[in-house]
């Protein structure tokens, strides 16, 4: 049975794909039955092919022949962020949307995505795979990977939102027409960098737990994927201190800010922290190669938490001078043991003879947790104001 769409409300349902032949007809067809029968607005559909080199292309201008709400767009070069900000940009619908071709999420979700969108109550909305509601199917190690990745990001990043890869979002469109032009990653990173954005500009971001069960067919390059996103965190981090990112927004979307000084000293730290992750990971693969992982890690940790204290002590807690830095040093060496605690637990849970990329993995994961405990302890205790000058 076909819905009546509400009022002349739009949906743009992007979905980008790349070498997709064998998803694409049976994915496109499912989600234009499934919305021309249970959607109450508006709808188009969206293949965005970038730049594939099998006969995805030749079937999306066959689904669109074939449907009435569904168009084809080409790019030649490849990139799922690429995908979605050529057609975002140039959209006229009320909310722009993307989706994975393989359907991983239950389409169940999808109005309550985008309905409190429509309704002008949140700016963004993501779908949850970890939330307590959500159900989810797939490896341990995906599972494992995904809540590292996530963790980092709001142990280091300071970010808000619980699931930042799951491929089921939803914007207002001018909203996203206004944070584009901001974000350069057009990659994989291009979700992360988009939401770190909205968030440092106030923005609300809706989430909804989402049934998802895992694609077994995925390509994704895990580890190359992982030092991308390590680059993009950099790089977003030194946009956030330098200005660079802030865009005009709408006074309505606005909220309160954090305190002035923690608003200042979040992103230093996490520049430094990124710095840090990214030496502490040199010096670990560096140092495996002759001794055992745990070995390693302790070396590794320990060079980078004494760097890691000394910029942190004058680039984000502006104490100048040489006065007291040893006692710094000592206390900071707490946030060096819950970190050495933390990586070491989670080499010695590793089963014997699993690659070095998975020890990685683990020791990013641990790194992360550790990183929230440091800036508590420098910011309420070692570089507390109040104290050192009850200190004196």
């Amino acid at each position: 049975m076909q819905t009546t769409a509400v009022g002349t409300r739009l949906v743009e349902v992007v979905v980008p794909v790349h070498n997709e032949q064998r998803a694409l007809r049976e994915g496109v067809a499912r989600l234009h039955a499934y919305l021309a029968t249970t959607f109450p607005y508006g709808f188009r559909i969206t293949i965005a092919d970038n730049a594939s080199t099998d006969d995805t292309w030749r079937l999306a201008t066959e689904l669109a022949r074939e449907l009435p709400r569904v168009r084809a767009v080409h790019l030649d070069e490849k990139g799922r962020g690429r995908a979605l900000r050529r057609v975002w940009s140039q959209s006229e619908a009320d909310v722009v949307s993307y989706m994975d071709v393989d359907l991983s999420t239950d389409l169940d979700a999808f109005l309550p995505l985008v309905a409190p969108l429509l309704s002008g109550h949140s700016d963004l909305a993501i779908g949850t795979r970890l939330a307590r509601a959500s159900r989810v199917e797939r490896g341990p190690k995906r599972e494992f990977i995904s809540r590292s990745y996530n963790l980092l990001l709001r142990s280091v990043m300071g970010a808000g939102f619980s699931d930042a890869q799951c491929g089921f979002k939803a914007v207002r469109t001018e909203i996203a027409q206004a944070l584009l032009p901001a974000v350069e990653d057009e990659q994989w990173f291009f979700d992360t960098e988009l939401l770190l954005l909205a968030e440092r500009h106030g923005l609300r971001i809706h989430e909804v737990p989402v049934d998802w069960v895992d694609d077994p067919d995925s390509r994704v390059d895990i580890l190359r994927t992982a030092l991308d996103d390590l680059r993009g965190l950099a790089r977003v981090a030194r946009k956030t201190l330098s200005g660079a990112a802030r865009i005009p927004m709408p006074a309505q979307v606005r909220r309160a800010e954090l305190p002035r000084r923690m608003a200042r000293q979040l992103p230093r730290f996490a520049i430094v922290g990124v710095v840090s992750t990214l030496a502490y990971l040199a010096l670990f693969t560096m140092s495996r190669q002759v001794v055992p992982a745990q070995v390693a890690n302790a070396v590794a940790l320990l060079v980078t938490a004494v760097a890691n204290t000394a910029a942190n002590r004058r680039f984000t807690f502006g104490v100048k001078g040489t006065g007291g830095a040893l006692r710094d040093q000592v206390e900071g060496m707490i946030a060096f043991l819950v970190g050495l605690a933390l990586t070491s637990g989670s080499l010695a849970l590793l089963p014997d003879g699993v690659t070095h990329g998975v020890e990685l993995v683990a020791v990013i994961a641990a790194n992360a947790a550790a990183t929230l405990v440091r800036f508590l302890l420098l910011r309420v205790w070692v570089f507390n104001p109040e104290r050192r000058r009850n200190a004196r």
